[in-house]
C-alpha cells in the first residue's frame, strides 16, 4: 500500500510542475540573448508534392541540423543555419528510400543540402518571413519562407527553449533536379516545425 500512496504522490508532484509551467511568450523582444541548438528529438522537416495529379506524396528527412543566434534588441539579425542529410530523405517505403535520394535530390553527388538566413522580416507580432540561400543539388537559390515564432521559455528542466512554424514551397527545376516532372511534380511544398535549446 505504501508503494502505490509513493508512485501516486510523484505522479501527482510530475503533473503538478508541468501545470506549473508557464506558456511560451511569444514575444520576440522577451526571447533571452545567446545561441540556440537544435533539439533534434522535436523538429521535422516534412514534404509534400504531388503525384500523377492524384494526390500529394508525403515524405520526411530523418537527419538534419540547424542553430541561430539571437539578440532581442535586433531581432532581425538573427543568422540561422541549417544542414539537410539529403540521403535521409524517408518515405516510409524501403524501396523508394533506396532510389528517390539519388533521382530527386543527387545525394550521391551532393548529400548535404544548406541553407542560410541572408534576412529576416517581422510582418505582425510573432508572425513573419525569413529569405536566406538554399544550396540543393548543387545549385544555390534565394528561398522565401513563412515563419511563425511559437515562442520560448523555460521548460521542466530548466532549459531555455523556443519554438517555431515555417513553411515554403520550392520547385525542383531551379535546382537542377527535373526527374520524373512533370509526372511526379515540379513543386515541393516544406512545413517545417523546430523547437530549439539555449547553449
Amino acid at each position: 500500500m505504501s508503494r502505490l500512496l509513493t508512485s501516486f504522490a510523484l505522479a501527482t508532484a510530475l503533473f503538478t510542475s508541468s501545470l506549473a509551467i508557464a506558456a511560451p511568450d511569444n514575444s520576440p523582444a522577451n526571447m533571452p540573448a545567446g545561441q540556440y541548438v537544435l533539439e533534434k528529438t522535436h523538429a521535422s522537416i516534412n514534404a509534400k508534392v504531388m503525384h500523377h495529379g492524384y494526390a500529394f506524396y508525403h515524405f520526411r528527412f530523418d537527419k538534419f541540423d540547424a542553430s541561430f543566434d539571437y539578440d532581442p534588441k535586433k531581432p532581425t539579425d538573427a543568422k540561422v543555419s541549417v544542414t539537410v542529410d539529403t540521403k535521409s530523405m524517408n518515405t516510409g517505403y524501403d524501396k523508394a528510400d533506396e532510389k528517390f535520394p539519388v533521382e530527386f535530390l543527387a545525394a550521391d553527388k551532393h548529400p548535404t543540402a544548406s541553407f542560410k538566413s541572408t534576412e529576416i522580416k517581422v510582418i505582425d507580432g510573432n508572425k513573419g518571413t525569413m529569405t536566406g540561400d538554399l544550396t540543393l543539388g548543387g545549385v544555390t537559390k534565394p528561398v522565401t519562407l513563412n515563419v511563425t515564432f511559437n515562442g520560448a521559455g523555460k521548460d521542466m528542466m530548466g532549459a531555455m527553449r523556443s519554438g517555431f512554424s515555417a513553411s515554403t514551397v520550392i520547385k525542383r527545376s531551379e535546382f537542377g533536379l527535373t526527374k520524373y516532372v512533370p509526372m511526379i511534380g515540379d513543386e515541393v511544398a516544406l512545413a517545417i516545425e523546430v523547437e530549439f535549446v539555449k547553449k
